[in-house]
């Protein structure tokens, strides 16, 4: 009998990973990712030191920074990065808890997988539980609105308490104060509040600014440094001679032509400056170039300039003064003028800054964030854009439920409820999704070190008897009531981190067979434990 003859239908150096291995090579490499960052969960979470090829430090323990920071190669594990990205993008915080809690799904779906119940009824009912989750956290939220100031105050400091403790108070106070400003109809865009970060002094030097504060210093020397009851002109365009779009050459014959020429443009440059003069203006701000010619006119008459400011910034500009943007000097008109009470160019750490202030009822501000180090700085930005997110969520959405691990026990114990009503295979894939949801309850418990066996059952315990938001105290190892304490989150905080983990495990739980073909990036698929 003649020997057969080996078939190959995939390329050379191809690598491939099919059925049992492919999941738990998938799980496996999730599961890591979530280990990473699990221990900078909650107040009592550590921090990561990052330092990347070119030696740049970043000490953090925001997930999402975290997870961005890591050169992850794993495909799997790329995929539990995405989930932090959306949490990021679609709230601002909770990235973290998205993440542990995508790798507990997973780590529990591996031991059903080991029952032999196939991924197929395990996602059929980690999709149930999903949408149990939805509508019961809908239910559990409170509402929310801007006039309830102390819980927003406290929805801000919880945010910030496993960041920056240090200065909470401080800040979520300039946080609030700015969200009362900018606030239109219930609703706040969250590009209205403008971060500026500046090295040099203390966190409690930080400061909100009923306007702006742009990194530029005015364009002439002998401007004045400071200006009141300013009428503000914004300009898109540039105070410049418009050079030609094609190649064009000018023949000059004697020395007359060439300085009626450069008459000519001074000329148009007095007449640009001059219509800012006669709309009333004191102030100019220029997404683009002004000529040295314009500089001259415009510093002769007292009038404050800068140039090359930001499209974002102009535009920040306009809500906070009421200013109307104007392609060209030609088309401004005194109505198109916006109005602040003082304009000034300051010294910050050695760097010239123009604060627009006083501006009347503003709908954008500036917080200016100070700090004794750049890593300091940077920390405490990234703390700020979580609370803000947090505000911002809230209010946009007027529901928020309680921190401290009281939602997600809750929700476990709700799930369990529903588990019960159904029959077959899934209502083990239900119970397994809410053993999942308790991993933050127990790693805040961990990373406090605290028992997370002797506070689960406690907790359990209190929510059993009827107490909604009980929850763990990590200075104390007690159980409080965390609303009465204030630790107080945005529903969409945990709506989306659910939905987020979920939707990941679901999708990692249907591959079956990985392919790493020769002619990829990366000529084989790492092995989980080497890809960090």
């Amino acid at each position: 009998m003649s020997q057969q003859q080996p078939f190959f239908i995939l390329p050379e150096n191809t690598q491939r990973f099919i059925g049992k291995d492919a999941q738990r090579n998938n799980i496996m490499a999730a599961r890591l990712v979530a280990e990473t960052v699990r221990t900078t969960l909650g107040p009592k979470g550590m921090d990561k030191m990052i330092v990347d090829s070119l030696g740049d430090i970043t000490i953090t323990n925001d997930g999402v920074t975290i997870l961005k920071e890591m050169q992850i190669e794993h495909p799997a594990a790329k995929m539990i990065v995405e989930v932090a990205k959306t949490q990021d993008e679609q709230v601002g915080d909770g990235t973290t808890t998205a993440v542990i809690i995508a790798g507990e799904l997973l780590k529990n779906a591996e031991k059903l997988l080991e029952q032999n119940i196939h991924p197929t009824v395990i996602t059929r009912g980690y999709n149930l539980a999903n949408e149990k989750s939805q509508l019961l956290l809908n239910e559990l939220a409170e509402n929310v609105s801007i006039n309830d100031k102390e819980i927003l105050r406290k929805i801000a400091i919880t945010s910030m308490i496993g960041k920056h403790g240090s200065a909470k108070e401080k800040l979520a106070s300039l946080l609030l104060e700015g969200v009362q400003e900018v606030i239109d109809n219930g609703k706040i865009d969250f590009d209205s509040i403008k971060l500026e970060k500046k090295v040099g002094g203390g966190i409690e030097d930080s400061e909100l600014i009923k306007g702006l504060i742009l990194d530029k210093e005015r364009v002439n020397s002998s401007m004045p440094k400071k200006v009141t009851n300013c009428k503000i002109a914004l300009i898109n365009g540039a105070l410049e001679i418009k050079s030609p779009e094609t190649d064009t050459k000018i023949q000059i014959s004697d020395p007359t032509q060439l300085q009626g020429f450069i008459d000519q443009e001074e000329k148009i440059l007095k007449a640009m400056v001059d219509k800012i003069i006669s709309s009333g203006a004191n102030v100019v701000f220029c997404q683009k170039g002004i000529d040295d010619i314009a500089q001259y006119y415009l510093a002769k008459n007292n009038i404050y300039a800068c140039r090359r400011i930001k499209k974002s910034d102009i535009e920040k500009l306009s809500k906070a003064t009421g200013a109307r943007i104007v392609t060209k000097p030609s088309d401004l008109n005194p109505s198109d003028l916006g109005i602040a009470g003082e304009i000034e160019e300051l010294k910050v750490n050695d760097e010239m800054l123009t604060y627009v202030k006083q501006c009347q009822n503003p709908k954008a501000v500036t917080i200016l964030i100070r700090g004794g180090t750049e890593h300091v700085v940077d920390e405490i930005e990234r703390a700020m854009v979580d609370s803000l997110s947090c505000l911002v969520a809230s209010l946009n959405l007027s529901k928020v439920v309680a921190g401290a691990g009281a939602t997600e026990i809750e929700l476990a114990r709700g799930l369990r409820s529903f588990a019960n009503t159904l029959s077959g295979r899934e209502q083990l894939a239900v119970l397994a999704f809410a053993d999942s949801i308790e991993v933050v309850p127990r790693t805040l418990a961990e990373n406090a070190g605290l028992d997370p066996i002797d506070i689960l059952t406690e907790l359990k315990a209190k929510h059993d008897s009827g107490m909604k938001w009980a929850g763990i105290d990590v200075n104390t190892g007690k159980v409080i009531d965390s609303w009465k304490e204030g630790v107080i989150e945005p529903l969409k905080i945990k709506t989306q981190a659910v939905k987020s983990a979920s939707e990941v495990a679901e999708l990692i739980l249907r591959i079956d067979d990985v392919i790493a073909g020769s002619g990829s990036r990366t000529q084989e698929i790492p092995n989980p434990e080497s890809m960090m």
